[in-house]
């Protein structure tokens, strides 16, 4: 049976993208569903990038399935170069039965994956973050129903990697995405491109207002992501027009929420009335991640 790898969301079908939603919305309603599913199966964790809520979630999900998690960081199993990958893929391969891969270069990612013989997931590369965006579609839907024919407004860095998950998303349901970004920050010509000729509704601009009138929900992420930090000064300078704050809010429809993958820095991206305001489902969404999790894991093994 072909190895089920969970990197990117535009890699899976349509079908996959909605049963995975479908199973994450169940096992959220009965903590015991699957509660066994996984019994005897042990998933390697490994971090080049610290987290919180990656940490937690897989770690409590794969708990609740019944099965083990162990953490691993890049320094403790020499992650030094792209030489070094294919050997910690089949090491790993000979002890555990998944992988969840949290690094910096998305090529680390797809080489652990070319190599190992289990499943892989995507716990966030610089390129892209799919478990974030599975859980936030699956939170929006929670609160507003399902997605289709709604619109979801971007304000910020337009190749932040949830962003770009939230791209190849647009091509497995028909919502309409639109992005604001300085010109320099905008996504790549070529994945719009793509991600359009598969059937996805997405409109790039410079013009936060634009962006998010009448929009049913806002995203933003930090301005600056890890890896990123010699920049601080410059992209602060750069996105301030960006900030989500009460006014940019009350372009949105009155009954728009508001989303953040977190750690958010507020006053910066985020304004704190709009945050921890009524609007905020982003408590939610953490929450999110370890049920989407769930699901993606029982994809993995097979289970779903």
């Amino acid at each position: 049976m072909a190895i089920k790898h969970f990197l990117d969301l535009h890699e899976i079908s349509t079908e996959t993208f909605r049963h995975l939603l479908g199973v994450a919305h169940g096992v959220k309603r009965d903590r015991k569903l699957h509660s066994t599913s996984l019994a005897g199966k042990t998933l390697a964790m490994v971090f080049e990038k610290p987290s919180l809520r990656t940490r937690v979630s897989f770690d409590v999900a794969m708990h609740q399935l019944g099965g083990h998690s162990l953490m691993l960081t890049g320094g403790e199993i020499q992650l030094k170069s792209d030489t070094s990958v294919p050997d910690a893929a089949r090491a790993l391969s000979r002890y555990v039965d998944l992988i969840m891969f949290r690094t910096h270069a998305h090529s680390y990612l797809t080489t652990m994956a070319e190599h190992a013989t289990i499943p892989v997931i995507n716990g966030l590369t610089h390129d892209t973050h799919p478990c974030q965006v599975l859980a936030d579609v699956m939170t929006f839907e929670e609160h507003r129903g399902k997605l289709d024919g709604k619109t979801v407004a971007w304000s910020g860095d337009g190749r932040d990697n949830v962003c770009t998950s939230w791209i190849h998303a647009a091509r497995h349901i028909p919502f309409h995405f639109r992005i604001a970004a300085p010109k320099a920050y905008q996504p790549r010509a070529e994945l719009i491109a793509a991600m359009q000729a598969a059937g996805a509704q997405i409109e790039i601009m410079e013009d936060p207002g634009a962006a998010v009138h009448a929009a049913d929900c806002v995203l933003t992420d930090t301005w600056v992501s890890m890896g990123f930090e010699e920049e601080t000064m410059a992209r602060r300078e750069v996105f301030a027009p960006y900030q989500v704050n009460s006014a940019l809010m009350a372009r949105a429809k009155k009954d728009a929420v508001f989303m953040h993958c977190l750690p958010a820095y507020r006053g910066q991206e985020v304004t704190r009335e709009v945050i921890d305001g009524p609007q905020s489902i982003v408590w939610d969404e953490a929450e999110n991640r370890m049920h989407a999790q769930k699901a993606v894991m029982l994809w993995c093994m097979g289970v779903i």
